[in-house]
């Protein structure tokens, strides 16, 4: 990853703050899901349109991608 960076007006930031806490996300990750929706997609990755679009709120769900992707095995 690389550390930018930015400057917020004091209103700015601690509104970001507060809905980053009730996302429970750090303030990085909400302004990078902020910034995704507008950065082109990679034409040879098209697939990567939809990252970031399914929250399981499980912070370990990348341990269990299958069953958030698919739904728990019976």
């Amino acid at each position: 990853m690389v550390r930018t960076q930015i400057s917020l007006n004091e209103e700015e930031y601690d509104a970001a703050k507060r809905e980053a806490s009730r996302l429970g996300i750090s303030l990085a990750e909400l302004l990078r899901r902020a910034l995704r929706p507008l950065l082109p997609v990679d034409e040879t990755r098209p697939w990567m349109a939809y990252a970031g679009f399914i929250e399981s709120g499980d912070p370990a769900a990348s341990q269990r991608i299958d069953d958030v992707v698919y739904g728990h095995k019976d």
